[in-house]
């Protein structure tokens, strides 16, 4: 799994099968290569979203077609190379004086030694884009390896820059780069979780695909145009499918989704969705590192928004790979947050995981009944995405099957749905179970959940506030429930838990008065090693 670093370029991940991008597709979606594309005439073909629903359906009819490699010099580029490379900003698509966006390409190799191909769409008419060497500045080692001239055969991804953070200057904004992930940012963030076109069969007993997105259509924005629509086209050896996205960048970036999927052969699991982060350490969970800062982690807590109420899953590093399930009905939303926003918080001068946004996912339509599931990855260093969320069905899909949704996706600090009008948790804590000051309990934990919100002031003192608190595979062998002293709208829940055997402890709790609900729904699995 690809992030960027502060320089906007790579750093290494471990996960090499997402970086197998597309060769690409002519705009009628032939078999003809990008080189190939490359020695005929650049001639604008008609194009809409259901010219390529049509296509999708009729690859999924066809033998799976693995991308082919780019090979040298291209496969030449090591790390260092490839982190050096930058594409020529005055060689940006639709840059103008009245742009109010602008593409810049990848290059391909080091990693990537797949393409995928763009397409300018204009009046209904697309257009195959094409890149050299000369699109691109190099440091001198990759100069060496890639002579000015050089055709490329393609490109690996791209990203879109808009007026993000001021009306006088181009942020990036989007990113697409290996396999199906992209990643979008609100205004004031740095990059850091990803989300994919889709997963395939993830965490089960077949083996995972990972679809590639292998063809981009891209209208070119007009004078006044706020939203950038593409489309894009999703590879795989089971599906084949069409996507089309409609990006509005600002404080929050949304970005409203279109699906139409096709299966070639039967999928076990099928990941709408899909979201990727990272959780090293927290003050829930330190594990045994000797850090300076107090928490490191792209994301800290799965919610899940149903019309019943508010789920905070908060996340762990787990001594072994965890599953958490959550049942629903159409979901009104879920999502991966980062809700502590002081740089106090993480004392990180330089990845500044105070800035990391937010993403909810706000299904369209009818998602009928399915689960969210959470996959937590043990793992040892922050460069490595540990966390998978996506919603998926409790029934697996047959070839030949045809799948349509859509979905809605806010990139921000603060986006709708990462939070509730409930008083929500603002804290998890955790540590040995027992008294402070006398000698630890090692076979109990002990959590310390504090809830926070104005609802807690309103309270009149005859309103007694009660815990509600469910829990599995565990026992609660003590708790206290108290109003934190000089903070009228806080309230602190201590659980001691004790685990029955080595199976996960599944616990959740919120705070009601009068069968009220007064907070989010806390929730927590807990590992005893």
């Amino acid at each position: 799994m690809y992030r960027h670093n502060k320089f906007g370029s790579l750093s290494r991940r471990s996960f090499l099968r997402a970086s197998g991008s597309a060769l690409a597709v002519t705009a009628l979606l032939s078999s003809q290569t990008s080189a190939a594309l490359a020695e005929t005439p650049q001639t604008a073909v008609p194009f809409s979203f259901e010219s390529l629903i049509h296509n999708a359906r009729q690859l999924a009819s066809q033998t799976y077609t693995p991308p082919a490699q780019v090979g040298a010099p291209f496969t030449d580029l090591d790390y260092d190379d490839y982190r050096n490379i930058r594409f020529r900003e005055r060689h940006a698509l639709w840059a103008g004086p009245a742009a109010k966006a602008v593409l810049h390409a990848y290059h391909p190799g080091w990693l990537f030694d797949g393409t995928v191909a763009l397409f300018d769409v204009s009046d209904g008419m697309a257009q195959p884009l094409q890149f050299t060497s000369d699109d691109f500045i190099y440091g001198d080692a990759a100069l060496a390896k890639i002579p000015k001239g050089t055709p490329l055969p393609g490109v690996a991804g791209f990203r879109i820059n808009t007026p993000l953070n001021s009306e006088y200057q181009f942020d990036e904004t989007l990113s697409f780069l290996g396999a199906s992930y992209f990643r979008a940012l609100g205004a004031g963030n740095r990059y850091g979780l990803s989300a994919r076109g889709l997963a395939v069969n993830t965490a089960t007993s077949e083996p995972e695909e990972f679809p590639r997105f292998s063809a981009f259509w891209i209208e070119r924005p007009q004078a006044g145009q706020t939203q950038l629509i593409f489309y894009a086209l999703l590879e795989s050896e089971s599906v084949a499918g069409a996507y089309k996205f409609t990006l509005t960048p600002g404080h929050t970036t949304v970005m409203e989704v279109v699906v139409e999927l096709f299966f070639r052969s039967d999928v076990e699991q099928l990941g709408i969705a899909p979201l990727t982060s990272m959780y090293l350490f927290g003050v829930n969970d330190e594990g045994g590192f000797d850090d300076y800062r107090t928490r490191v982690h792209d994301s800290e807590a799965l919610v899940v928004n149903t019309d019943q109420e508010t789920l905070y899953r908060v996340l762990n590093n787990p001594p072994q790979l965890a599953n958490s399930y959550f049942t629903t009905h159409a979901p009104r939303s879920f999502g991966l947050v980062q809700r502590h926003r002081s740089f106090d918080d993480y004392l990180d001068a330089e990845a500044r995981y105070e800035l990391r946004p937010s993403l909810i996912i706000e299904p369209q339509g009818d998602w009928g009944d399915g689960m969210i599931r959470l996959i937590e990855i043990p793992s040892d260093l922050e460069g490595n995405d540990n966390i998978v969320a996506f919603w998926t069905y409790g029934r697996g899909f047959k070839a030949g099957d045809h799948k349509s949704l859509s979905y809605r996706m806010h990139w921000g600090s603060s986006p709708a749905g990462a939070s509730s009008d409930l008083a929500r948790v603002a804290r998890t804590l955790a540590g040995a179970g027992g008294i402070a000051g006398v000698k630890p309990q090692t076979d109990r934990r002990k959590f310390v959940i504090d809830f926070e919100g104005a609802v807690f002031a309103t309270l009149s003192a005859r309103d007694v506030v009660a815990a509600n608190i469910n829990i599995i595979n565990g026992t609660v062998a003590g708790q206290v429930l108290q109003r934190v002293e000089g903070h009228a709208d806080m309230w602190r829940l201590v659980l001691e838990v004790t685990a029955d055997g080595k199976t996960a402890v599944e616990l959740r709790a919120d705070l009601i008065t009068d069968e009220r609900k007064l907070t989010e729904t806390w929730t927590y699995q807990w590992l005893k090693e």
